[in-house]
């Protein structure tokens, strides 16, 4: 189905400015296309374009729209020293961290191609993760009030969570999206609040398997995954 072909590329490690203003550009010709179509004929309307893109990024925080700076741990002069950049962004969420050792995720789609609310787009998101972590023999869950994919919610002492999820939607088209921990550096969590939580434990899959696991190899099946809950016909 044409609508739902999608370009995806692997944009490696890069500094998270200038992937946000490719997600802002990409997103903005999207909506674009899609104010066009609804004052033109069935003969003039154009397709809208679908994007997956993973990547990693040097360390940095970003604070969403409904975020508290309570939740960020450290001085801005500490984060300098510590050549930590900090963003407040235009996703929904709290605080998190992106770096090295991380796969992030985004999404930049027209939700009407896949016939989804954002409610169900966020549980796809999920899936996909959850089903990741099957191949590795992590039984991952959501947390119920909480977005995000999850480990041992039903000991709350021990609910930590291994991927998080903000994203922003707008006339029906996503953008910004998720930060799974693959080898990411946790220490980094400790500095913060992750997503404005003060009980709830941060983990990684090298965290969870006791040894470090090719990022590759994880990106290899999560790309096969999110195609399976997505239905993506990739170009």
């Amino acid at each position: 189905m044409a609508k739902r072909n999608t370009l995806f590329k692997d944009l490696a490690l890069i500094d998270y400015k200038e992937c946000w203003d490719l997600q802002e550009k990409l997103f903005k010709d999207i909506v674009d296309i899609k104010i066009y179509n609804r004052t033109s004929t069935d003969s003039e309307q154009k397709l809208t374009p679908n994007y997956l893109f993973f990547c990693e990024h040097p360390s940095v925080f970003t604070m969403g729209k409904g975020g508290s700076e309570e939740n960020l741990l450290v001085s801005m002069p500490e984060l300098n020293k510590l050549n930590v950049n900090y963003y407040k962004i235009n996703r929904g969420g709290d605080i998190t961290y992106h770096g090295p050792g991380q796969i992030v995720v985004y999404p930049i789609l027209d939700l009407e191609n896949f016939y989804l609310d954002i409610k169900t787009y966020i549980h796809n998101l999920e899936e996909s993760i959850i089903l990741t972590l099957n191949n590795f023999n992590i039984k991952a869950e959501r947390l119920n009030g909480a977005t995000g994919v999850w480990l041992e919610t039903d000991v709350p002492s021990k609910t930590r969570k291994i991927c998080a999820i903000g994203v922003k939607a707008s006339r029906h088209v996503s953008m910004h999206g998720l930060a799974f921990n693959i080898n990411t550096d946790l220490k980094y969590f400790k500095m913060i609040n992750p997503c404005g939580f003060t009980n709830k434990a941060v983990t990684s899959l090298k965290e969870e398997l006791g040894k470090e696991i090719p990022i590759e190899e994880v990106k290899i099946i999560l790309k096969d995954t999110f195609s399976e809950v997505f239905g993506f016909e990739w170009i």
